[in-house]
């Protein structure tokens, strides 16, 4: 990007981000107001991203957002001026610059510019997240194990072109060293999904719930819960006590996650119990939030093993 539109552009967020606040009787009825699957483009790919807007009392709109890595952040305040939203965050893990955020709501479609933490400008679009709010299925099926002896059949690496460190023996999926993710080549909408799990000291993976949705698998042990510690669906859902075993103990999950519902049942303790998650959590596979998706496996933080993994589907 050459300095005169760079110059342009900060000239446009300095002046949206020094707007007056709305009168308080407008905010209740901002455009803005909910959550939003994003995607922003970096080069020729679009990469997931998610951002929640809501009203804090009636005098200013507050929020929080996800990007492509990283938690769910808090934005203290969201400028909406005739659906001309803004916002500033500062970097997370990387990064020199505070994030600038400017987006035009048109109906059901949020669309703009940010400028990232490095300072490039990227384009991003979105819409509406779907509620997923609905009942319980009244059956389920037999569970039906994901895991064949000695092959990877039904698994897929996520990330092309690179190695696959991810191998099968006896019945054991292992990834040795930090690599690619792994994810089901079938997708999942609703389900019962049981896992086991074991990792060495100071190993980080992680469990994708329809590859949009981590449930951490970390050693946390002796440790305060935390949603970015064993069992917690990163940055939103915390764990009501942490159960984590020793490294290099077998652990276990069985998760059920029906529209955005989810019970987290960890080494036999329910640490979560029917709770909302509002979004896609960092590092989803994308931000379709209304699709079914794959059950996809962190590799790329460490060390990890898996074994005996099931899931049951609804009845109909």
């Amino acid at each position: 990007m050459n300095s005169t539109i760079r110059k342009g552009i900060f000239i446009l967020l300095c002046g949206l981000l020094s707007t007056p606040v709305a009168h308080s009787q407008d905010l209740a009825n901002s455009t803005a107001i909910g959550k939003w699957d994003l995607e922003v483009l970096y080069g020729e790919v679009w990469l997931p991203s998610w951002l929640e807007v809501k009203l804090s009392g009636n005098k200013a709109l507050v929020g929080y957002f996800v990007a492509d890595g990283g938690s769910a952040r808090p934005i203290s305040e969201i400028h909406d001026k005739e659906g001309m939203i803004s916002f500033s965050i500062p970097p997370q893990w990387s990064g020199y610059h505070n994030m600038q955020f400017t987006g035009q709501v048109r109906r059901d479609t949020l669309e703009g510019t940010l400028l990232d933490h490095m300072g490039v400008a990227r384009k991003f679009r979105g819409t509406h997240a779907p509620t997923l709010l609905y009942p319980a299925p009244e059956k389920w099926s037999k569970p039906k194990g994901l895991l064949t002896q000695n092959t990877l059949d039904g698994w897929v690496p996520q990330q092309t072109g690179k190695e696959n460190q991810w191998f099968v023996k006896d019945g054991v999926l292992t990834s040795p060293a930090s690599g690619v993710n792994l994810m089901t080549t079938e997708s999942f909408k609703d389900f019962k999904l049981h896992i086991e799990f074991k990792y060495p000291e100071h190993s980080n993976s992680g469990v994708y719930l329809r590859g949009r949705y981590e449930v951490q698998v970390e050693d946390s042990y002796g440790k305060e819960p935390s949603s970015v510690y064993l069992g917690g669906v990163y940055g939103f859902l915390t764990p009501n006590e942490n159960v984590a075993k020793k490294a290099g103990e077998w652990q276990s999950y069985d998760i059920t996650l029906v529209g955005r519902r989810v019970t987290v049942v960890a080494n036999g303790k329910t640490i979560i119990h029917n709770q909302i998650i509002p979004g896609i959590t960092g590092g989803a596979l994308n931000s379709r939030e209304g699709e079914p998706g794959p059950i996809l496996l962190q590799g790329d933080h460490g060390p990890v093993e898996y074994r005996n993994i099931t899931i049951a589907t609804p009845v109909e």
